[in-house]
């Protein structure tokens, strides 16, 4: 039976949908399938590239109807049912070959996307895009620079395994100089995300909310990390799980009493949705 009060649920993924180990708890899987049932949609929220998310919706099962995407933290906007892309803006070159012209200056890793693999120069060809690779199951690709990408990107990620201590005065960087243009956040500690000024998960949530023609008030954002306190912020209904780093938990209407390892996603469709 459909339901009257058609609902949007906004979910990231990793360490809100998804177990540490990158698993979908057998309750959460459950709970959205009966959510899809009722007539409501479900749409990942992630900082993943396009190719990674739609891999993690076949696995969980969440590309027929009512089932959408939006990735790199707001660039994409697709619908999985129809197969095809809603909504994207890109980076222009020019503010690309000076972002990782900096990157290089200071040492720190830099990579950025085409519509398959992770791009990296041969400096960056290293175990730590092969790490990053292997917890999103994709590949990676060596160009010899970065003047010889073909298009524009949508997202560039800076990475440091170990602290924040060269991401955080890049950013700063980024901000001073193109601060006009570009937008730098963090969706971990060693992720630094980088995208087109004005795009982020709330942004997206406000106008996947409108493509859809769902009416804001029954809008639900559920996430974890630094990058998902503007989805938390944007929807009716905020919840943070309770794994959430205090920046989420600060902005939320709803802190969840389960973490993301004990179906905490299952606990919020239960309370406010079916």
């Amino acid at each position: 039976m459909i339901s009257e009060a058609k609902k949007a649920l906004f979910l990231d993924l990793d360490g809100t949908l998804l177990t540490d180990d990158k698993k979908i708890p057998e309750g959460n899987r459950r709970a959205l399938e009966q959510m899809l049932a009722a007539g409501h949609s479900v749409i990942i929220t992630t900082g993943r590239p396009l190719s990674s998310a739609l891999l993690e919706a076949g696995e969980l099962g969440l590309t027929g109807e009512g089932c959408y995407l939006i990735a790199y933290n707001g660039g994409l906007l697709y619908d999985t049912a129809n197969r095809k892309v809603i909504f994207e803006k890109t980076i222009p070159l020019p503010l690309v070959y000076d972002v990782f012209d900096e990157a290089n200056a200071r040492g720190v890793h830099i990579q950025t996307y085409d519509d398959t693999d992770v791009v990296v120069e041969p400096r960056c060809d290293n175990d730590i895009v092969r790490f990053y690779c292997g917890r999103i199951g994709m590949t990676h690709r060596v160009i010899d620079d970065i003047r010889h990408l073909e298009k524009e990107p949508v997202k560039m990620l800076l990475i440091d395994l170990e602290s924040r201590d060269h991401t955080e005065p890049l950013r700063q960087w980024i901000i001073e100089k193109h601060g006009g243009d570009l937008d730098g956040f963090f969706s971990s500690s060693a992720y630094l995300e980088i995208v087109s000024k004005g795009l982020d998960k709330g942004s997206a949530l406000e106008q996947m909310a409108g493509l859809l023609h769902i009416p804001m008030e029954n809008t639900i954002s559920a996430g974890d990390a630094e990058n998902d306190v503007p989805m938390i912020r944007a929807a009716h209904l905020g919840c943070a799980v309770a794994n959430a780093v205090p920046e989420c938990k600060a902005v939320a209407d709803y802190i969840t009493e389960r973490d993301n390892n004990h179906d905490a996603v299952a606990e919020i469709i239960e309370k406010f949705i079916l």
